[in-house]
């Protein structure tokens, strides 16, 4: 389970700033026993879900662009980059001394009963420096540190991670845990399998994962449950029936390579296209009674939130079943704020997340903030300053005489109690001008 992410000069984040999932004790009563996985070995209460706010543009969607960044760089740095090759990770522009500073990323999380804090720092150009610790028991163990091309590494514990560092196969622009991965080293390859786990997708464009929802609904175990979301979610939905691609209605403006490698595939290796899903609605008669049913097409006859929540069906089943970590960039996208609540409540639901899974999204619908799902401490805010540098808090920070348990959070955030609103007092000057302008316009 994730605990906790850190990021510094990264983006629109200037300063440092951290997504703690560890519960305070500030809200030790509430909806302790659904919200809450308490780890006995470690001790340590962990949040099964977080939800963060702001104003557009005030860094939701970059801070999850850094999870993005540290998970695909840690994942793909020692195959991917080439000596030499520029680093993609970008520091807040709008500062002189920030710009020529190194990134920095840290992440603490919980995997194999063993509790690891792992963190680096680069620039375009090169590793500053990077570290690994963990923790089996009461004692956090060093078991590697590195400062630019000089390596300490802990010789029982990162033997072969040791060796791939005096060896000289860390190029200064790769990470030792993905070459250290690479070579067995046990531990490495561990941390490299949870940055697997963690799962990152956009609210704002399913097409990247609607074809994993397809593949998962092939295997009839996997089917019945995304039909049973489906259902739930009252779009009408009885069954769903996966359409074949046929290979005599391919499209004329299709490549004929392409044509030619499915055609081969098809008929040579037997293999299969799913070309669209068909969901099946009931039909009725004057009376209203049921007499049959009717073949709609999940692409051209859907709206577009029914497709968006086929799409996430399959990710969110994955996740649930492994326990991973879900960050979801604009979760409420096209979907009604009943139906984002029904998304929170299965992963607070300590009877459905029996393997402790995770959920992490940002929105813009304040409802979520009077439904009770939330405690303080899962609910979180990012805002810039005036310089353009972004800062993100949670709800959990104000002190208790500022912020009752039993206030209204919904309207005080509206009315900019907890900032992470947008200042528009400008609109009242603009609506002011364009009025000016519009009886000028009428008197000339």
């Amino acid at each position: 389970m994730l605990l906790q992410f850190s990021i510094k000069n990264f983006k629109t984040f200037k300063e440092k700033a951290t997504l703690s999932l560890i519960a305070s004790n500030y809200d030790k009563v509430t909806r302790e026993n659904q919200n809450i996985h308490l780890d006995e070995l470690f001790g340590v209460r962990i949040l099964k879900s977080a939800v963060i706010y702001g104003a557009n543009a005030s860094g939701k969607s970059k801070l999850f662009e850094a999870f993005g960044f540290m998970r695909n760089f840690v994942i793909n740095s020692s195959k991917d980059s080439q000596k030499g090759e520029e680093i993609n990770v970008f520091p807040f522009q709008l500062n002189i001394e920030s710009e020529n500073e190194p990134s920095e990323f840290e992440i603490i999380f919980i995997y194999n009963k063993i509790l690891y804090r792992y963190g680096f720092e680069t620039n375009r150009n090169i590793i500053i420096s990077e570290w690994l610790y963990s923790k089996p028991k009461t004692k956090e163990v060093e078991l590697f540190y590195r400062d630019g091309n000089n390596f300490n590494t802990h010789v029982k514990s990162f033997t072969k991670g040791g060796t791939v560092a005096k060896e000289g196969l860390v190029r200064d622009n790769a990470l030792l845990i993905s070459v250290a991965a690479q070579f067995n080293e046990k531990t490495a390859i561990d941390v490299i399998d949870w940055f697997k786990r963690l799962k990152i997708i956009s609210g704002l464009n399913e097409s990247g994962y609607q074809g994993y929802s397809l593949v998962k609904s092939e295997n009839p175990h996997h089917r019945i449950k995304i039909l049973d979301l489906l259902k739930a979610a009252d779009f009408g939905i009885q069954d769903i029936k996966l359409q074949k691609l046929d290979i005599d209605s391919l499209p004329k403006p299709m490549p004929n390579e392409l044509k030619n490698k499915i055609i081969k595939e098809v008929n040579e290796e037997r293999k299969e296209y799913i070309s669209d899903v068909l969901t099946i609605h009931k039909k009725y008669d004057s009376y209203q009674k049921a007499i049959g049913y009717v073949h709609f097409s999940m692409d051209n006859d859907e709206s577009s939130g029914t497709k968006k929540f086929f799409a996430l069906t399959g990710p969110i089943l994955d996740v649930l079943e492994n326990g991973y970590t879900l960050i979801i960039d604009e979760l409420d996208s096209k979907l009604h704020p009943n139906l984002v609540c029904e998304i929170v409540t299965l992963f607070n639901s300590s009877d459905i997340n029996k393997n402790n899974a995770q959920l992490i999204f940002n929105t813009h619908d304040t409802n979520l903030l009077s439904s009770e799902l939330f405690r303080r401490d899962q609910t979180w805010f990012t805002s810039k300053d005036k310089y353009g540098a972004a800062k993100l808090y949670s709800l959990a920070d104000f002190k208790s005489d500022e912020v009752r348990k039993s206030e209204p959070f919904e309207d005080n955030y509206i009315k900019g109690k907890y900032g992470a609103v947008p200042f528009l007092g400008y609109f009242e000057t603009l609506k002011s001008l364009l009025s000016q302008d519009e009886n000028e316009k009428q008197t000339s």
